[in-house]
């Protein structure tokens, strides 16, 4: 699939990978929506793409509000005729200990991270499937793989989304529509800042792997040429992917590694 004058919307354009998939697909080519709660850095965002600006649409959208869903879409719709291509990249996360973890907490990370996820995609999926084409991608975590300490709820809602998406990819064959799972490790961004504390403030620090992680650019170049091939899944990152078959092949070590990252916390 190649991105040229394709609509591609993408959700949590106002920063980070999003930001970045935003800038790359515009240099492919495509015509991009622009969707996160923050619309003045969604309009720096789209103020920073360079083309004509009549193919960059910005639209406000809270993944939590699930009400207004219909509506969003329907807004696409008048404003570019179809959806090619849907980037469900939004999210939210936490840093607590499982225990001490409030409830309201745990609500807010599964509601924006699964449900909202999941509202927008089937209501992009029913016009996809009048079209009898498109391609929905979803950007998880390598946490969707295995849970790790500190990240109870955050693991969890990652989780949950591979296998929404497994079992929709199976579904929607039959209507030429295809599903990407994409799993980042961990890049370069300012999203560990903004994670949940138990008070419900933002955590503030950003991570010694974040800030050793892949840039936000590379990693949208690999979600973008993952979009442009036929796989089904795909890891980007840098060494930490591999993680994921220490899990596989050495349990004891993969184990004995996350114990030693709670040390101290």
């Amino acid at each position: 699939m190649e991105l040229k004058d394709k609509i591609v919307w993408i959700t949590g354009a106002s920063s980070g990978i999003g930001e970045a998939l935003v800038y790359q697909c515009v240099e492919e080519g495509a015509k991009v929506i622009l969707s996160a709660r923050r619309t003045d850095e969604l309009e720096r965002v789209a103020g920073n793409c360079k083309c004509d600006k009549k193919n960059v649409f910005v639209l406000h959208l809270d993944l939590g509000d699930t009400e207004h869903v219909e509506d969003k879409v329907q807004k696409v719709m008048e404003r570019f005729g179809r959806i090619d291509i849907l980037i469900n990249n939004s999210g939210m996360g936490h840093r607590t200990l499982a225990v001490n973890t409030p409830t309201a907490v745990d609500r807010r990370v599964m509601e924006v991270n699964f449900f909202g996820t999941i509202n927008l995609t089937k209501a992009v999926a029913k016009q996809m499937q009048q079209q009898q084409s498109g391609k929905l991608v979803i950007v998880t975590s390598i946490m969707g793989k295995y849970g790790m300490p500190l990240y109870s709820t955050y693991s969890a809602s990652k989780h949950a989304l591979y296998g929404y998406f497994e079992s929709l990819r199976q579904e929607l064959f039959k209507d030429n529509i295809s599903v990407l799972i994409v799993s980042p490790g961990f890049i370069n961004t300012d999203v560990s800042t903004k994670l949940l504390k138990e008070d419900g403030s933002e955590y503030g620090i950003k991570s010694d792997a974040q800030e050793k992680g892949m840039s936000a650019k590379d990693c949208a170049k690999g979600i973008v040429s993952a979009i442009k091939s036929d796989c089904n899944h795909k890891f980007v990152g840098n060494y930490e992917i591999f993680s994921v078959y220490v899990k596989q092949f050495f349990p004891k070590l993969f184990y004995n590694l996350m114990r030693n990252m709670t040390k101290g916390n």
